[in-house]
């Protein structure tokens, strides 16, 4: 198999090819596309993926040992989990693996100069972030992560979190077939957020599609997504660009990158920037328009994980980090409410019938 299989940039993908790159990885690819401003990376594909397991368990036996787990046996689904995560973690990547991982990573290394460019390693399951089912949260991101030797390292820790308890779980209960199931794997530059967060181009708690719902904090994302701080949250409307709703919090914690290391630091926020909004409104304006042409080139509303540069200009430092479809009101509007009668009063007769039936 050809290195050139193994890892593909951003710009040389798009969502039809979420059987070789996952979801999150096709969908960044397809935001490059739209000409969204995404910070630069690649993907492990697939083809690496099952290089790699071919490699450590040449006879399938991890993949038909999982299918044969009953969705409600924790206890042996726990037991599972952890060997096949050990297994995975401390397996050795083949030489041409390897070496294709270490040079894309090398490319992206770019600025600044005599430093090691930190990225984020995201999983990317070939059935994650659809429309159908969401993976998000099940498997592992890491971030701020820096060198060839870490990058590959946490690439293999990120195939192994496809086989965590909560998505191995997930996935005996939806009863999603493990074969053909495989992992991409995002590297992507890291942005230092000055503020990051969240926008959806539909009300998630009620389902209104004339609305962006935006939240906000300082730091980096995952300050929100850990549950550490209550962001700004903003709902605006897509029609008059209005804010029709501003509710400022108090927060008291911000996850800022480590510099000295990997990872991120875990800060508390300044009294002086503890309760006043961390996104103006042009910036909140500039978001909103982001967001409605994300919505209209998926043609779906979207789930979307922005971030604020602190080291760009004003005109080019917002970012997309992410942007998924939909999936609780999506589900509800395919549900149907009622069967269809034959005439209109059918439905009077037949609520008659049923009560005639309880006497």
């Amino acid at each position: 198999m050809a290195a050139l299989n193994f890892v593909s940039r951003f710009a040389e993908i798009g969502i039809q090819d979420r059987s070789s790159v996952g979801g999150k990885g096709a969908s960044l690819g397809e935001l490059v596309r739209a000409g969204i401003r995404v910070p630069g990376g690649c993907v492990v594909t697939t083809s690496a993926f099952e290089r790699f397991l071919t490699a450590l368990d040449p006879h399938g036996s991890i993949r038909l040992s999982v299918s044969k787990l009953p969705a409600q046996d924790s206890a042996a689904i726990v037991q599972l989990s952890e060997q096949v995560r050990a297994q995975i973690e401390c397996a050795p990547l083949p030489e041409d693996l390897q070496s294709a991982i270490a040079a894309s990573y090398e490319e992206l290394d770019r600025v600044p100069e005599n430093a090691t460019c930190p990225v984020a390693i995201r999983s990317s399951a070939t059935s994650e972030d659809s429309a159908e089912a969401s993976f998000a949260g099940l498997q592992d991101t890491y971030l701020w992560v820096r060198g060839s030797d870490s990058i590959i390292r946490h690439v293999r820790k990120c195939w192994a979190s496809l086989y965590s308890v909560e998505s191995v779980t997930y996935r005996r209960r939806l009863n999603i077939p493990e074969e053909g199931l495989a992992m991409g794997v995002v590297i992507q530059q890291m942005i230092d957020s000055r503020c990051s967060g969240v926008m959806f181009t539909r009300s998630p708690t009620t389902g209104d599609r004339s609305v962006v719902v935006l939240e906000a904090s300082w730091g980096l994302g995952s300050a929100i997504v850990s549950g550490e701080v209550t962001p700004d949250k903003y709902v605006i409307s897509k029609v008059t660009g209005e804010i029709v709703q501003r509710n400022v919090s108090t927060k008291l914690r911000e996850h800022l990158p480590n510099f000295h290391g990997a990872g991120v630091s875990d800060q508390q926020v300044p009294a002086e920037r503890q309760n006043i909004p961390c996104l103006s409104d042009s910036e909140l304006q500039a978001l909103v328009t982001i967001a409605r042409q994300v919505e209209r080139h998926y043609g779906a509303p979207q789930d979307i994980e922005w971030a604020v540069s602190r080291n760009h200009p004003p005109d080019e430092n917002l970012f997309l980090l992410q942007s998924r479809p939909e999936t609780v009101w999506a589900a509800k509007d395919k549900a149907p409410v009622a069967a269809p009668k034959g005439k209109a009063f059918d439905h009077v007769i037949a609520l008659l019938s049923g009560g005639a039936l309880k006497k």
